[in-house]
């Protein structure tokens, strides 16, 4: 008998503002590195990236306006699997655009 637990990882992502790639990134990065998580995309409010582990917000681009690291997010969703504790993911620098 296994101890380990089901993971369902809702990735909530604005197609407005085109984070569709982003979404699907994270679902292949996911799919790979956890293969027994079930991870869905789902179309949602303008601006968000909003990833959820078992319901557990774990990170928010509403909040934070960056995307999240995706070695976190899996890291945390293993750590859920194993029934330790999650926490909110790192996000992504934001690099400097200049336009000249």
């Amino acid at each position: 008998m296994s101890d380990k637990k089901d993971v369902q990882v809702t990735i909530e992502y604005c197609k407005v503002c085109d984070f569709t790639r982003q979404c699907k990134e994270l679902k292949e990065f996911l799919n790979k590195t956890v293969p027994e998580a079930k991870v869905e995309c789902v179309v949602g409010r303008r601006g968000s990236f909003e990833v959820k582990i078992n319901e557990n917000l774990v990170h928010s681009k509403l909040q934070t306006l960056a995307l999240p690291v995706y070695e976190d997010v899996a890291e945390n969703v293993k750590n859920c699997r194993e029934g330790k504790e999650i926490k909110i993911v790192e996000q992504q620098k934001i690099t400097d655009c200049c336009i000249m």
